[in-house]
């Protein structure tokens, strides 16, 4: 049977509607999984506009019927009206309409009803006006919270190139000062090595991420290697993980991308993200536009989350041109972890 892959649309004022219908429409993901788009109907139609192609879906008010492969679904939560937000505009309404819908995803998903989830990107600002942003800085803090998981972090995969990170949106001071520890390093390296042998990987080796230059060169750059990352490595060997480090972050990431690590693991937020996002930018010199390719996975939660590697988008939303690799590359994620495949 096909996974059934909720798709949460995201801030109706960013580029996921678009990007939503042209997965729907060019990518035929309906012959991989049983797409099922949640979110207000008009959002989607909307979507439809933007790329000038004829809508094509079902229209569902909840998942208690009979789902048929081979078709798209649009479970129509009816909560917004297209004249409460101008593309590419902040809204509190916008960010309301998104934050229940993830809401709603994830309350399906721990029902069952949904094998996985995929996010589309909200907007900071709007999601906060909308009500949601006091008690959730951004979507992974939601997903920890509404589903009580105490031991998550963010990975992030482009292509061969898998990066689960030890610390993220905080300060670079307060990483290294604060969060960092071996206990936190511990934790990640076990929720990448258990991501992996969900996505078919047997056996994974991964590479853990030094902080200073050249791994500290055995204290004469630092010793945080040898005080916290070490400790964690070997912690993490005897536990059974097939681990290795701390390697200098100047190879790690050409080491993992060519195949020698099946995943690597950060230290801290630009440590990860600038690897994964330099070998997924995108530019077309015709059109002189450019994209990202790439997946943001949060690893420890009890059912499954993927979403895009990028944000609304607002100077481009409306337009029809934003690329929708990302959202598809997140759905394919998604699929090879509902059937514990490789990609």
């Amino acid at each position: 049977m096909l996974p059934r892959i909720g798709i949460t649309l995201g801030d109706p004022a960013g580029i996921g509607s678009e990007i939503t219908a042209k997965v729907l429409a060019h990518d035929q993901i309906s012959n991989l999984c049983i797409p099922i788009v949640i979110g207000d109907a008009k959002v989607i139609r909307q979507g439809y506009e933007i790329i000038k192609a004829k809508p094509d879906f079902e229209l569902i008010y909840d998942l208690e019927g009979e789902l048929k492969a081979g078709h798209s679904y649009v479970l129509d939560l009816d909560n917004i009206s297209l004249a409460d937000y101008s593309m590419g505009q902040i809204s509190g309404e916008a960010g309301r309409s998104a934050g229940q819908a993830i809401e709603t995803a994830i309350k399906l998903a721990l029902e069952k009803k949904i094998d996985a989830i995929v996010t589309n990107p909200i907007h900071k600002e709007s999601f906060y006006l909308g009500g949601y942003g006091k008690k959730y800085p951004g979507h992974t803090e939601m997903f920890a919270a509404l589903t009580g998981t105490k031991s998550y972090c963010m990975m992030l995969s482009s292509g061969n190139l898998r990066v689960s990170h030890v610390t993220t949106h905080v300060s670079l001071l307060e990483a290294l000062t604060r969060r960092i520890t071996t206990e936190r390093i511990i934790e990640v390296i076990k929720l990448t090595d258990d991501t992996c042998k969900k996505l078919g990987i047997k056996k994974p080796l991964v590479g853990v991420a030094a902080i200073n230059p050249h791994a500290g060169e055995h204290g004469l750059f630092g010793d945080e290697e040898q005080r916290i990352i070490i400790p964690a490595i070997q912690q993490a060997v005897a536990m059974g993980i097939r681990a290795e480090g701390p390697v200098p972050a100047d190879t790690l990431f050409s080491k993992a991308k060519g195949g020698w690590y099946d995943a690597a693991v950060a230290m801290y937020h630009d440590q990860g993200h600038i690897a994964c996002k330099l070998d997924g930018f995108i530019y077309d010199e015709k059109t002189k536009m450019w994209s990202m390719t790439g997946v943001n996975v949060t690893l420890g939660l009890p059912i499954i989350r993927t979403s895009v590697d990028h944000g609304t988008a607002f100077d481009r939303a409306g337009h029809g041109n934003s690329d929708q690799q990302s959202l598809l590359e997140a759905v394919k994620f998604a699929i090879a972890l509902a059937k514990g495949e490789k990609l």
